[in-house]
């Protein structure tokens, strides 16, 4: 895996109860809890960042990094692009509205109005 590349998320999510979870927009409270590391890379694919900066900043939560860290986040990355909840990019990605933040933070009549515009099918 190319650690220079970007890498940003293609699904609606929610951050509740110190919970991530992959949202419906038109059933909000439909979700789908997400496992620890795999929400927090969800939470952080903002596009505007290199899977290098991702691992800089999980070795950096850790007194003592775990020596597979790297690894382990490859694989997390590698399971969410085979769900289609992110993809990568050479360049950094501008998200759209409705993808920028959670669900909850989100005017979902503005959120609902540009997916239609957009065309983008929730997986």
């Amino acid at each position: 895996m190319n650690n220079s590349q970007y890498f940003y998320r293609t699904a609606i999510f929610t951050r509740k109860d110190n919970q991530v979870a992959l949202a419906d927009i038109n059933q909000p409270d439909n979700t789908s809890p997400l496992e620890d590391w795999m929400g927090i890379v969800v939470s952080l694919a903002d596009g505007k960042h290199s899977i290098q900066e991702l691992i800089d900043y999980m070795t950096g939560r850790y007194q003592q990094a775990p020596d597979n860290l790297e690894k382990t986040l490859h694989s997390v990355i590698e399971r969410l692009q085979e769900g289609q909840i992110i993809q990568l990019s050479d360049n950094a990605v501008e998200l759209p509205y409705y993808l920028a933040s959670p669900i909850e933070e989100l005017d979902r009549e503005k959120a609902l109005e540009l997916i239609k515009q957009d065309g983008y099918i929730q997986h």
